[in-house]
C-alpha cells in the first residue's frame, strides 16, 4: 500500500468530534464530513484519519459506544465514496475492532498499544497497519528525551510483534503535543532523524498545534505556514507522513520538498 521513500504520503484529518481543538464541530455532521474527506482527496490526501474523540488536552472522555456512533456511519459512506485508504485515529479495541471490521486499513494509536491491552491482537488479527505513537503522561524524562522516546516506541513495537503484527505495518509517530513541553518538542522536531534508526517509516503530526502557535502567536486556523515548515523540516529529517488539516498547501510543499531530498 505504500513505497517508502519515493514520496511523503499526506494523512488528511478528518474529525468528527465537538470538541477537537482546531475544527471541533466543523465535519460532527455526517455528510459534511464525507464531503470534506472527498475534498481532502481531491487535493491530493493519501489516505484519510477519522477520529471520533478529541485527544487535545483537557478533553472530554467518550466511551466507545459515543465514538463509535460518531465514526461508523462516516466509515460506511467513506468505504462507498473514496478510494484512498482509511485510518482510525483511536485507542480502544473495541472501536478498533468494529472500524476494521467495516474495512479500514489502519489504527492511529495516540497511547501506543498501551491503553488497552486489546488492542495489539485486534490489529494483528485484521493484518491491518497501526502507527504507534510516543505518549506519556506529564512531560518529565529521566535521561534524554529522545533515548526516551525510543525506549518507549522499542517496547511498543515489542508488543505489537508480539501479538502479530507484521514489521511492515508499524509505522511510529514521536507524538508532538502529547507529553511534552513547548521546549521538548521543538527539542524533539530538531532531532527527528534520530528516530530513523529504529528502522520504521515516521508520521509526523504538528498541523496547527500550539507548538506552532506558541511561536507564532496566531489561533490554530492560522497556523498552516508554520505547519508547513515541519512538514518541509520533517520531509528533510526523513519522515513518510505528514498528518495535516490543510491539504493543497502541505501537498506543494511536500512535493518541493520530495523534489530536493528524495531524487
Amino acid at each position: 500500500m505504500f513505497d517508502y521513500g519515493k514520496k511523503t504520503y499526506i494523512m488528511g484529518i478528518l474529525n468528527v468530534t465537538p470538541d477537537s481543538f482546531s475544527d471541533g464541530g466543523d465535519f460532527n455532521n455526517i455528510d459534511v464530513a464525507v464531503n470534506h474527506a472527498k475534498e481532502m482527496v481531491k487535493e491530493g490526501a493519501d489516505i484519510i484519519d477519522l477520529g471520533g474523540e478529541s485527544t487535545r488536552p483537557g478533553h472530554n472522555y467518550v466511551d466507545a459506544n459515543e465514538e463509535l456512533r460518531r465514526v461508523t456511519p462516516v466509515i460506511k459512506k467513506l468505504k462507498e465514496q473514496i478510494d484512498v485508504p482509511i485510518s482510525v485515529d483511536t485507542y480502544k479495541a473495541e472501536v478498533a475492532k468494529a472500524s476494521l471490521e467495516l474495512g479500514v486499513d489502519m489504527i492511529n494509536d495516540v497511547w501506543g498499544l498501551r491503553k488497552d491491552s486489546n488492542m495489539a491482537s485486534v490489529i494483528a488479527t485484521h493484518d491491518a497497519y497501526v502507527c504507534i505513537m510516543h505518549n506519556q503522561e506529564g512531560t518529565h524524562y529521566e535521561k534524554d528525551i529522545i533515548e526516551s522516546m525510543k525506549d518507549f516506541l522499542i517496547e511498543s513495537i515489542e508488543i505489537g510483534l508480539k501479538a502479530g503484527i507484521k514489521k511492515e505495518k508499524i509505522i511510529l509517530d514521536p507524538g508532538i503535543g502529547f507529553g511534552k513541553t513547548f521546549e521538548q518538542n521543538l527539542e524533539v522536531l530538531k532531532r527527528l532523524g534520530e528516530l530513523k534508526t529504529l528502522g520504521y517509516p515516521i508520521l509526523l503530526g504538528t498541523s496547527r498545534k500550539s507548538v506552532i502557535g506558541n511561536v507564532l502567536n496566531v489561533e490554530p486556523k492560522e497556523r498552516v505556514e508554520g505547519t508547513i515548515a515541519t512538514t518541509v523540516l520533517g520531509i528533510r529529517d526523513g519522515v513518510d507522513f505528514v498528518r495535516v488539516h490543510d491539504i493543497k498547501e502541505n501537498i506543494r510543499a511536500s512535493k518541493m520538498a520530495d523534489a530536493i531530498y528524495r531524487r
